[in-house]
């Protein structure tokens, strides 16, 4: 299946971007803990024009903390700041005032030089779809300013929001790109609920997810739907992949007549569970 998705409030939010960059000091560039790389967009680099950045990793409280670490020393060796943060309970979110300020400190301190008071930190926020901007932007501004939900495409707009008299940010819509070039990419993504899921395939989607997390955290999925222990779970067996589905709709009573699965219903309700944590911490990519 090709994943793609690309609404047109996408490319003028681009064209947004690049016209207010001129007015920022730095960019906040806000990734899914869970899938750093996939969940990064190849053409921010484009549009940022070598803009200072710090990359937050958001969810983190949904995160493999092993792999996340890893992900953290892949970052620094690639010379580039980047933290975990929860922006839902706010756990690591009053570090970023102090980040950024520690990322912009060569031009503070050259604006103190010149007998000049520095402003308000000037960032843009950017990110792909339900990564979390709107809650960390209300997390950082202690109230509920910029619209939230749990599904992508909520923001449609532009808007600066002050916190305190250290930043003003500008929240952006979510952008993804035009093109997946590995196609996994995009599973990865539809997993962790960034893709409408109107527009997909949800059986696919589960398919992936079940091959992916039976490899790599089996006791965990194995206890949280209650499977046998010694149940058959090699990825590259479609049969037991179909088998754990099947046996995870038997188990929730996603049941039609007959007594058949409803394997629709059973994806929908795995993938539910998945992006609410209630598997327990995983990732879905790692660096090495």
């Amino acid at each position: 299946m090709t994943i793609q998705w690309f609404p047109g409030h996408m490319t003028r939010a681009r064209r947004q971007i690049q016209d207010k960059l001129k007015l920022i000091d730095v960019v906040i560039e806000l990734i899914d803990a869970r899938l750093p790389l996939s969940s990064r967009n190849p053409m921010i680099d484009e549009i940022l024009l070598g803009k200072p950045r710090l990359i937050i990793m958001n969810k983190a409280d949904l995160a493999d903390p092993e792999v996340t670490k890893q992900w953290q020393d892949y970052f620094k060796a690639e010379g580039q700041v980047a933290f975990p943060v929860d922006a839902y309970t706010g756990t690591g979110v009053k570090d970023i005032p102090n980040q950024l300020k520690i990322l912009l400190k060569e031009k503070i301190d050259r604006q103190i030089s010149k007998g000049i008071n520095p402003r308000a930190i000037r960032a843009l926020i950017v990110g792909i779809p339900n990564v979390g901007k709107s809650t960390l932007i209300n997390r950082l501004a202690g109230r509920n300013i910029a619209i939230t939900g749990d599904r992508p495409g909520v923001t449609k707009g532009q808007q600066w929001i002050r916190v305190g008299g250290v930043i003003e940010l500008l929240d952006t819509p979510g952008i993804l790109w035009p093109k997946f070039e590995d196609q996994n990419v995009g599973y990865r993504l539809a997993v962790t609920g960034a893709i409408k899921e109107e527009i997909l395939n949800v059986e696919d989607i589960a398919f992936f997810a079940v091959k992916y997390l039976t490899s790599y955290y089996w006791e965990s999925f194995q206890e949280r739907f209650e499977l046998p222990v010694d149940m058959p779970h090699n990825p590259d067996e479609t049969d037991d992949v179909v088998a754990i589905m099947e046996a995870v709709g038997r188990k929730r009573g996603c049941l039609m007549s007959g007594g058949r699965v409803d394997l629709e219903k059973s994806s929908k309700l795995l993938l539910r569970e998945l992006r609410a944590g209630k598997m327990g911490r995983f990732s879905m990519e790692a660096p090495y």
